[in-house]
Parts: structure tokens; C-alpha cells; sequence
């Protein structure tokens, strides 16, 4: 089942936050690019508590705006195991900006310690990098 998205305007600020601009959307991009995390099962074991009808929706939302694709698990026949397309990897340099903004004003936790230390570093060569290890 298609999600359309309705444009609020022509603004690229408000098309772009028509298709991720609610967390949860944001928190299922952080997951699928920065922590590794495939599979719902993965996305509902995460310190945000998602409910299972939003998870469902946003999955759904973000793979028809093209953000995400779904493949079979490559473990498991029971499971979908959901990755970034290009379009999501190109949210990158602005995941990498939110992390950084959100750092200085609030603090990181354990988990991205590491990520914000090396963005922090060399910002550029971080999103480079990480930007390749994403697309393959």
C-alpha cells in the first residue's frame, strides 16, 4: 500500500519535512545509518519505545517516499530486513549535522560517542567515509 505524501507547499525546507520531519521517521533513518539496525524487531527493542502501528506507518511512509527499501533477511525467512537507498544515505551530511547540533546543546550518549568524536574531528572525511561503508 502506497503513503501519499500531501506537499504543504513548495518550500524544499516543507517538502522535505513532509517526507521525515517527525521523529520517528528521523529515529528509524538514525538506526538504519548509524547503529546497524535492520529488522522491526530491532526498531521496537530501542530506548524511544516506538508503538508497533507507528512503527508500521512510518516503514511504510518511508519506503514509498523511497527513503528505504525492504529485502528478504538474509538469516531469517520470518523478518524483512529494511536498508537506506541512495536518497536515504544522502540524508547523511544533514544526520551528521543534527548529531552535532545535539551534542553541543544536550550531550551524546554511549552509543555515538565515537560517531560525534569523528565528525567532530574531520567532519567531511566522516561523511565520506561513512557514506561509502552505507552504500555497500
Amino acid at each position: 500500500m502506497q503513503k501519499t505524501i500531501n506537499k504543504r507547499s513548495d518550500c524544499p525546507i516543507s517538502c522535505s519535512l513532509d517526507v521525515f520531519g517527525d521523529k520517528w521517521s528521523l529515529l528509524i533513518i538514525r538506526n538504519l545509518m548509524f547503529y546497524n539496525l535492520h529488522t522491526y524487531g530491532d526498531f521496537l527493542k530501542l530506548p524511544e519505545k516506538i508503538a508497533t502501528n507507528i512503527l508500521a506507518d512510518r516503514l511504510m511512509m518511508l519506503e514509498s517516499t523511497g527513503l528505504i527499501s525492504k529485502e528478504d533477511h538474509p538469516e531469517s525467512k520470518a523478518k524483512i530486513y529494511y536498508k537506506l537507498t541512495q536518497k536515504g544515505i544522502d540524508l547523511l551530511p544533514l544526520m551528521v549535522e543534527i548529531s552535532l547540533w545535539g551534542d553541543k546543546y544536550f550531550g551524546t550518549s554511549p552509543y555515538a560517542e565515537e560517531m560525534i568524536k569523528r565528525a567532530k574531528k574531520d567532519k567531511a572525511g566522516f561523511i565520506r567515509s561513512w557514506s561509502a561503508t552505507l552504500e555497500n
